[in-house]
């Protein structure tokens, strides 16, 4: 007799993507974060993007530190696997999670805290190895869980609520992810709702490491007037590099563009990222325009928003090693344990 579970088709009139799953297969849990929160909306986008890719959330796997941001898996994919780490150490899981079945997809919430202070460390080896991930750092300037102190990525000359000036200049983690080798670099806005979609569910296509800054705004400690961080700074000081469309492999469509209007980027699936132009001739496979542009606009107090780098051919870490394909805990023994002959043919060749 099958054990397979029987799939109920939808009542009619429901919509369903194209694996035959409701937009409610994809949600969580209740958020418990503050009304308005930036992280919210993140969620919500990651709903969104997984529902429309139609991807199965059984084969997902949820991954965090220790932070506000960290609280986010448990509102989106109730049915995949989660695991919430030590503080700054979700990397290092993530890792052991991709190696032991490369068929999962990982997908990495962290905090600019996470990332940028106690797990920098772990932040910086992940990127260089190009780890198969969608890595989004969830990006508010501030320790939200601990009273709004500020964060490694908060702005110089930026204030508190209380008036205190921050003299520190900050970590910039889309320039350190570039610069490592991360293959996918972008950053946005929460506020932006069609940038932002569009980015998750390219990374999400791309296989490699996909680092996403994503602008947060902390409602309760970060969002008054002398933040850089805020709702009304970030739009004030947005600077799109382009338009972004993402066209997944199976809704081909072409569309006629100006010749010179417009990027596009093929990924190992199929699916196509386009880039129409703006207002500078942007090539994100420039590794060295990219870390320019990024000191260019944060001289100018401005925020370059987009994908900033992407390099879809780049191997990734899982075929470096070149592991299976069957998850490693369904191996027999026979293929994870040489027999004697191995072992006495790997001592003759010491001789």
């Amino acid at each position: 007799m099958s054990t397979e579970p029987t799939v109920q088709p939808p009542a009619p009139g429901k919509k369903v993507n194209r694996i035959g799953l409701e937009p409610i297969a994809y949600r969580g849990g209740k958020t418990t974060l503050c009304a308005g929160c930036g992280h919210n909306a993140i969620t919500e986008r990651l709903i969104e993007s997984f529902f429309e890719l139609g991807v199965d959330p059984t084969q997902v796997i949820k991954l965090s530190g220790i932070g506000c941001s960290s609280k986010a898996p448990a509102y989106f994919l109730n049915s995949a696997h989660g695991f919430n780490s030590v503080h700054g150490r979700m990397p290092s899981i993530a890792t052991g999670a991709v190696v032991a079945n490369r068929k999962t997809i990982a997908v990495g919430i962290s905090g600019d805290g996470d990332s940028g202070a106690i797990g920098i460390g772990q932040f910086v080896h992940l990127m260089r190895r190009n780890l198969p991930i969608v890595y989004v750092i969830e990006d508010n300037g501030c320790y939200g869980l601990t009273k709004g102190q500020f964060s490694p990525t908060a702005d110089l000359g930026s204030t508190l609520k209380s008036g205190v000036v921050n003299d520190l200049p900050p970590i910039d983690t889309c320039a350190l992810a570039i610069e490592l080798g991360a293959s996918f670099v972008a950053r946005s806005f929460s506020g932006d709702t069609k940038q932002l979609k569009a980015i998750l569910k390219a990374a999400i296509s791309h296989r490699g490491t996909a680092m996403i800054d994503v602008i947060s705004p902390c409602v309760t400690f970060n969002d008054h007037e002398g933040s850089t961080k805020s709702y009304s700074y970030v739009k004030d000081h947005d600077e799109p590099l382009a338009d972004v469309s993402f066209i997944p492999y199976f809704e081909e469509v072409n569309v006629e563009y100006d010749p010179g209007a417009t990027t596009e980027v093929m990924l190992h699936s199929g699916s196509r990222i386009r880039l129409t132009k703006m207002a500078e001739d942007y090539r994100p496979t420039d590794k060295m325009n990219a870390l320019r542009l990024l000191h260019e606009t944060m001289s100018r107090g401005e925020y370059a928003t987009g994908i900033l780098y992407i390099e879809p051919d780049k191997q990734d870490f899982i075929d470096l090693l070149g592991i299976v394909d069957e998850p490693l805990a369904s191996l027999p023994e026979t293929r994870t344990r040489p027999g004697k002959t191995a072992l006495d043919e790997i001592m003759e060749s010491f001789r």
